[in-house]
């Protein structure tokens, strides 16, 4: 595992915008913080509450919470991983409004909690690197109180624009062979990146009990000018610790040459050129 790719917090920190310029991840910190707003605001937090950011990463909904509630309602951070628990401790030591914390390392398929003791659930990205999700969506409801909330955004990256869209046939070479590997591996329904749709995080929902389902989708646009060596990180920076880069994904049908091949007539078809791609999200609410 390379170094900037050697943990989660690093990967949150460093790997996940490698391909962006400094315009681009202001742009996606800027769309983060209104994205952490939305899931806010679905879950109508009332002071004297139990709230816990599961999956929490650097904590954006957890310190989100905090910003707007401070010490008025009861946090917990929780994470698989326990370097993303120590990130946010290490941001946590720097904030000096006075806070009701705790931290739990703990898998969301196997919440380390009692059974009704949280009001509000919450998760952002989350689900995306879970293969079987239904069993998290049990846990989320299993601990949280009658008439609690569970809110929630997700990617829904099966829907996103795919590099053989952005691309014509004349500019690449073998454009059938690498569109169809690119179909395969995007619809794939053992990989937790594009496994799942909003109909499907919907139907989750209800089988593990919750009532009043809201699965919000909206299609995010945007146009930007890619550099070349921001497209070859397209390709080689890996979506999480855990998961195949684009690159691998292509090695598992293709000889290394001929995937360089394709690398470098998408950088020279899009590289310096405006593009537009789009990609779909959810925002979800519902009810115990």
């Amino acid at each position: 595992m390379s170094e900037i790719c050697k943990n989660w917090s690093t990967w949150l920190k460093k790997t996940r915008f490698s391909y962006m310029d400094e315009t681009q991840v202001q742009q996606t910190l800027n769309w983060l913080l209104s994205i952490r707003n939305q899931v806010l605001l679905l879950a109508d937090i009332k002071a004297g509450q139990k709230v816990a950011d599961f999956g929490c990463g650097s904590g954006l909904l957890g310190f989100g919470v905090l910003e707007h509630y401070k010490d008025s309602v009861e946090l917990i951070f929780s994470d698989k991983f326990q370097d993303c628990l120590d990130e946010c401790k290490n941001i946590l030591s720097q904030i000096e409004t006075p806070y009701n914390v705790s931290f739990l390392q703990s898998d969301v398929s196997d919440i380390k909690l009692e059974s009704n003791y949280l009001d509000r659930a919450m998760t952002r990205s989350v689900l995306v690197h879970v293969k079987d999700k239904q069993p998290c969506f049990n846990e989320f409801y299993r601990v949280l109180k009658p008439q609690g909330y569970y809110c929630a955004f997700e990617p829904i990256i099966s829907e996103n624009t795919r590099y053989y869209e952005l691309v014509n046939e004349a500019q690449i070479s073998d454009y059938q062979d690498f569109k169809l590997a690119e179909k395969e591996f995007m619809e794939n329904p053992n990989d937790p990146l594009v496994n799942f749709s909003a109909q499907s995080l919907d139907k989750n929902l209800e089988e593990a009990g919750f009532s009043d389902v809201l699965v919000n989708v909206q299609a995010v646009a945007s146009k930007y000018i890619p550099t070349k060596e921001a497209i070859l990180n397209w390709f080689i920076a890996p979506p999480a610790p855990d998961q195949k880069t684009m690159k691998e994904r292509f090695l598992q049908y293709f000889e290394e040459k001929k995937v360089d091949n394709f690398i470098l007539e998408v950088q020279n078809a899009l590289g310096d050129t405006e593009i537009s791609v789009s990609s779909n999200t959810a925002l979800i609410k519902a009810i115990k």
